[in-house]
């Protein structure tokens, strides 16, 4: 049985984006660990650093699971690099927010993360690169808009 054109263009853009995933976190974990932070740590901080956040605000954000960010966020409270503050919005569920630890750690990455968005911006192009973002941005919401398979295709 030979795939549709449809699902020849969703391998390929799976395959795109876990390569993208895999140097993206590698990048990630460079520019990261002169903060001594990792990739993960980064990420978690990062969804904070404009507003506090519940851990279930940010692992919605970020699409990974909850009980994921709760691990980082409790580590990243353990470190000093952020704290957690009253939810005025629910009781239980608290703010995470970063620390002036925190927010020391990842003014140490601005240098190499703004050394690589020039590089990828002169590789690119400015606007190819904004065009890119645009994509992933219409390609993020589109499969928020596709329900998930259920097991069962669809006639």
């Amino acid at each position: 049985m030979s795939a549709t054109p449809e699902q020849e263009l969703l391998s390929r853009t799976a395959l795109s984006a876990f390569r993208l995933n895999g140097q993206f976190l590698a990048i990630s974990e460079e520019l990261a660990r002169p903060a001594g932070l990792t990739a993960a740590w980064w990420q978690v901080i990062g969804a904070v650093l404009h507003e506090p956040l519940p851990v279930a605000g940010i692992a919605r954000a970020m699409g990974i699971t909850r009980q994921s960010v709760q691990r980082i966020a409790d580590l990243l409270v353990t470190k000093g690099l952020a704290e957690y503050a009253p939810n005025p919005a629910h009781r239980r569920a608290k703010l995470l927010r970063p620390t002036d630890a925190g927010r020391e750690a990842i003014r140490k990455i601005e240098p190499g993360h703004s050394a690589l968005a020039a590089r990828l911006g002169a590789e690119l192009g400015n606007e190819a690169f904004a065009e890119t973002v645009r994509v992933l941005e219409r390609l993020s919401r589109a499969l928020e808009a596709v329900p998930e398979p259920a097991g069962i295709p669809e006639p």
